[in-house]
């Protein structure tokens, strides 16, 4: 009889421990990197309002630009896949000037650095300075670029984490001026174009 106990015993230890390795398989094959959940808890909410001191001088209050649709972008200027999506976001800015209102917010950067970040790309849209990094916080960005696209209600409808492309850019304001709700995915992720907040 102690024999079969002790087999039984056995039995339920090796089922016990099967379930366990199966549920830690199924875990980490589903689990999705840390990265990319960069500003995950904003979409279909409003947009968090904030003041902030302009680069260059002045304030950045995005109330100001109420009632309109805005591309609101993350960035700082020792990001290097921020450096490589600069241009993309000041071009579509100046292609869609009169229909959409692009903001950045630079995050970790001295004042000197910001001015000379936005002066090398000739950056023109306007951008705030995140000193005490409270907006960062309140948009839950954890990494480098994430760019939030709002629409006229105030609510983000859509979240790129990382360099975005041009041609994602263009057909997401697209959609934002048109009025368009999210056509298919509303975000989405370019880990190898991100870089992450220690």
């Amino acid at each position: 009889m102690k024999l079969s106990r002790r087999a039984a015993g056995f039995v339920v230890l090796g089922a016990g421990i099967a379930a366990f390795l199966v549920l830690l398989g199924v875990g980490l094959a589903n689990r999705s990197p840390v990265t990319g959940k960069s500003g995950f808890t904003r979409v279909g909410k409003p947009a968090p309002q904030f003041v902030l001191p302009r680069v260059g001088g002045g304030e950045l209050d995005l109330a100001d630009f109420s009632g309109e649709p805005m591309v609101i972008n993350f960035w700082a200027s020792w990001c290097p896949p921020c450096r490589q999506e600069a241009l993309v976001l000041e071009d579509t800015w100046r292609e869609h000037v009169d229909d959409v209102q692009f903001v950045g917010v630079d995050i970790q950067d001295t004042d000197a650095d910001a001015e000379a970040y936005l002066a090398e790309f000739d950056v023109t849209y306007p951008n705030g300075l995140d000193r005490q990094g409270r907006v960062t916080v309140d948009y839950g960005v954890i990494g480098l670029p994430v760019t939030f696209f709002v629409n006229k209600a105030g609510v983000v409808e859509r979240r790129w984490v990382g360099a975005i492309s041009r041609d994602r850019l263009e057909a997401w304001v697209g959609e934002l001026i048109a009025g368009q709700p999210p056509d298919g995915v509303a975000e989405g992720e370019n880990l190898e174009g991100y870089f992450r907040l220690e």
